[in-house]
C-alpha cells in the first residue's frame, strides 16, 4: 500500500502545516455554516485532504453520499468519451450535445438533488483552473439558484483561471508548500512507525528528502517510502526529477544553444501537455538553477518573472519574455 493512502489525513487536524486554513475549516465544521470555497495553493500540500475531512467533520458516516466530487481536468481534457464512459454519467450524457452542454445539465442535475440529513451539500470540483469560461459562466448562475441545498468548492493550483464574478461569490483559503520544519516533524513520526531498524534512514535523510520535495508533503511521503524500502537514500536526487523537471532543464540546455523558440515551445508544453500553472513552471525552473548555475543574473531574471506572473499577468506572455531575457544571460 503506497503511503500517500496510509497516512492520509482522516481529520483536520492531521493535515500538517496549513493552520490557518485549517482553522477555518474546524469553525466551519464546528458552526455548520460553510460559504462557497476556493481553494488554492500548490500540488501535495493538502487541499483534497482538507476537503475530506470537512465533509467528514460535517456528515460524518453520511459525508460521501452529501459530497459529489468533479474531476474538471478529466472532464476537459478528455471531452464527451469522459462522460460517456464514466458510471456516475451515463445516465446523464446526451449524445446529441455538445460538452459544455452535458456540462451544465450534469451539474444542474447533481446540484438539484436534495442533502441526506443535512441543509446543504458539497460540490467539489478538483483542479478548477481547467474549467473553460463558458463552464465557469454556467456555475455561476447555478450557485445563485441553489444556494440553499449546495456549497460550491473549487479547488485549484492557479487561483487567478477562476472568474470574478465565480471567486467573488467563494471565501479563499490558501494552502502554502509545507515548511521544512513541519515537514520534518511529519517524515520523522512516519519513520519511527515504519522502520524496523533493519535499514535505518537518518535525520541527514530526511533533511534531503525535504528539500527535495520544496514543500509537497504527498512527494515527500513517497520519496521516504522509497528510500527505506531501498535501505538508505540512494541517488535521491534522480528518484526526485520528474519528467517535468526533465523537459524544464532542456529547455534550458536550449536557451545555452541560443534555441529560444525552442526552449519556449519546451516550457509551454509544461502548461498545455502537463497542466502545470506558470507557478510551477518557474519553480522547476529554479529548482535546475539552483543545483546547476546558481548565477545572480539567473536568479533576478527569474524573482522578476514571478513578480510579474503573480500581479496577475499572462502565463504565456510572462514564459516567453523570461525565455527571451535569460537567452541574453547565457551569452
Amino acid at each position: 500500500m503506497l503511503w500517500i493512502e496510509r497516512y492520509r489525513p482522516e481529520k483536520l487536524t492531521d493535515i500538517v502545516g496549513q493552520d490557518t486554513a485549517v482553522r477555518h475549516l474546524s469553525s466551519f465544521a464546528a458552526s455548520g455554516v460553510v460559504p462557497h470555497l476556493i481553494l488554492s495553493g500548490p500540488h501535495g500540500t493538502g487541499k483534497s485532504a482538507a476537503i475530506e475531512c470537512l465533509a467528514k467533520a460535517l456528515y460524518k458516516e453520511n459525508w460521501e453520499l452529501n459530497t459529489s466530487v468533479f474531476q474538471t481536468a478529466d472532464l476537459f481534457l478528455l471531452g464527451k468519451a469522459y462522460l460517456e464512459h464514466d458510471d456516475r454519467y451515463t445516465h446523464l450524457y446526451q449524445k446529441n450535445q455538445s460538452l459544455i452542454t452535458n456540462f451544465k445539465y450534469i451539474i444542474r442535475w447533481y446540484a438539484s438533488l436534495r442533502p441526506l440529513d443535512a441543509e446543504f451539500k458539497l460540490m467539489v470540483f478538483e483542479d478548477a483552473h481547467t474549467l473553460t469560461k463558458d463552464a465557469q459562466h454556467a456555475l455561476r448562475r447555478i450557485m445563485e439558484r441553489a444556494s440553499t441545498t449546495c456549497r460550491f468548492i473549487f479547488s485549484t493550483t492557479n487561483q487567478s483561471a477562476i472568474i470574478p464574478p465565480v471567486a467573488s461569490r467563494c471565501l479563499p483559503l490558501f494552502f502554502s508548500p509545507v515548511d521544512q520544519d513541519s515537514m520534518l516533524s511529519h517524515l520523522r513520526r512516519i519513520r519511527e512507525r515504519e522502520n524496523s531498524g533493519l535499514h535505518p534512514c537518518t535525520d541527514d535523510d530526511l533533511d534531503l528528502i525535504a528539500q527535495a520535495a520544496q514543500g509537497d508533503m504527498r512527494r515527500a511521503i513517497l520519496l521516504l517510502q522509497v528510500a527505506l524500502e531501498a535501505g538508505r537514500c540512494r541517488d535521491l536526487s534522480a528518484l526526485a526529477q520528474s519528467e517535468t523537471t526533465n523537459v524544464a532543464a532542456s529547455a534550458i540546455e536550449s536557451l545555452k544553444k541560443g534555441e529560444v523558440r525552442n526552449a519556449i515551445r519546451r516550457l509551454e508544453s509544461l502548461i498545455i501537455d502537463y497542466g502545470l500553472a506558470g507557478g510551477e513552471v518557474f519553480l522547476e525552473i529554479r529548482t535546475i538553477m539552483q543545483r546547476e548555475y546558481n548565477h545572480p543574473l539567473l536568479a533576478i531574471a527569474l524573482a522578476n518573472a514571478e513578480y510579474r506572473l503573480l500581479h496577475g499577468n499572462n502565463e504565456f506572455i510572462q514564459i516567453g519574455a523570461f525565455a527571451s531575457g535569460l537567452q541574453e544571460v547565457f551569452t
